[in-house]
């Protein structure tokens, strides 16, 4: 156990902290949502990620996503997977350049426990909660989070026992409504809360069993 894993501890105990390190999370899409999320899930105790983007970091991302100046033109994956390192070096993490498709996405992710939906595209969305909301996985998406204020309005809704959609359901990112760090990152927030707290009701269920 690193120097974060021990710190983690502290707050979680060894035995939960054990039982999260094996949930394996897909992160399907690494910008704004997918990035932050991450971030938040590796300083939870999570270890083993599945992170897929096909994109690089631009200027226009940094208001943001996890990235630094630094990190400009490198694809996303590979500085998140670095970022991410840097917190705990002893994460599992696997790197896919790869746009998420209907046809691919099954195979991508199917040795993940949890899908975090991090797309900009309405239509790779709904084919994604399509499907995987049949399955066993625990499904995150997010949707509405665009410009600022009524932060309160980006809620948690429990859809199914499986499914959870965070946002206010109608801002969306766009010229008008700009994709800003605080509401981006309040929804990116509420998707790793989501997860830990599902996982930890989990362990208090079955994982002292």
């Amino acid at each position: 156990m690193n120097q974060t894993e021990t710190g983690i501890a502290a707050y979680l105990g060894r035995d939960r902290l054990r039982f999260l390190q094996q949930i394996c999370i897909g992160i399907a899409g690494a910008g704004g949502l997918g990035s932050n999320c991450a971030m938040h899930l590796v300083r939870c105790g999570f270890k083993k990620f599945v992170l897929v983007d096909f994109d690089r970091i631009e200027e226009s991302n940094l208001n943001r996503q996890f990235y630094r100046m630094d990190q400009l033109g490198k694809f996303k994956v590979d500085a998140l997977s670095n970022n991410l390192l840097e917190i705990n070096p002893d994460l599992d993490i696997t790197i896919l350049h790869e746009t998420v498709n209907s046809g691919n996405m099954i195979g991508i992710f199917n040795d993940c426990d949890v899908v975090v939906e991090a797309f900009d595209a309405a239509g790779i969305k709904k084919a994604l909660v399509e499907t995987f909301l049949p399955t066993e996985k625990l499904l995150i998406t997010a949707s509405g989070m665009g410009g600022t204020g009524n932060a309160d309005e980006l809620i948690t809704r429990k859809i199914r026992n499986n499914f959870y959609m965070i946002g206010d359901m109608k801002t969306e990112c766009n010229a008008k409504n700009p994709p800003f760090s605080p509401k981006v990152g309040i929804a990116a927030a509420k998707q790793a809360d989501v997860i830990l707290a599902y996982y930890l009701n989990k362990y208090e269920s079955e994982g002292e069993k």
